[in-house]
């Protein structure tokens, strides 16, 4: 999810082979994840364009899908059918999703939080959905800018990628999330945070 309604990269369709092996090892850790939790449904919060949604679905968990941007769930309706999988998706901004209709067993939201103005109240919002996971991943920061200035993007915004309003270490995510969560566990594929939480009951 970005402020233009959809990824600036393109880092699930990339060819590039670096980004392919770095984009596998998220997806290795978010399957592990996924797994712990033992979820037969899911709600990805964040959705873009839908590929870790209609992922979960293939594994045959039953999906839906929220973004803010409702062009870019466009998007996400077509490769889900091309996929022949299904999900719902809607478009509802992350502040106004409600327990009562958005909840699931597994809430997941990567690559979100460091895109909004206020993840504070995206993070209370999250501990109301998670019922009672919620598996989230942002940018492993400083090392995300690192990475960027080494390959000359973003460079006069020292490495900071367009929409990137906020930055964790991981040290810094897992206290972020720990004010709502019980961290029960941290992977950390390169270049990225992903966490495993457990909602406070």
């Amino acid at each position: 999810m970005t402020p233009a309604g959809g990824n600036v990269y393109d880092k699930y369709g990339t060819s590039n082979p670096v980004a392919r092996r770095l984009m596998a090892g998220f997806m290795r850790d978010l399957d592990d994840l996924v797994e712990r939790s033992g979820a037969s449904e899911a709600h990805e919060v964040g959705c873009g364009e839908g590929e870790l949604a209609i992922r979960l679905a293939r594994r045959g968990m039953r999906v839906r899908g929220t973004d803010a941007f409702p062009q870019v769930l466009e998007e996400a309706r077509s490769r889900a059918r091309a996929a022949g999988v299904e999900i719902e998706f809607e478009a509802v901004p992350v502040e106004d999703l409600e327990p009562a209709r958005h909840a699931a067993e597994l809430v997941l939201c990567c690559e979100v939080l460091e895109h909004l103005p206020d993840p504070d109240r995206a993070l209370e919002v999250l501990a109301g959905l998670a019922k009672p996971w919620l598996i989230a991943s942002v940018p492993r920061e400083p090392l995300w800018r690192v990475l960027n200035l080494a390959r000359l993007s973003y460079v006069s915004a020292l490495g900071n990628t367009p929409g990137h309003l906020n930055h964790w270490s991981r040290r810094d995510f897992v206290r972020f999330l720990g004010s709502r969560f019980e961290v029960v566990e941290m992977r950390s594929p390169t270049p990225w945070t992903m966490i495993l939480c457990r909602a406070h009951t």
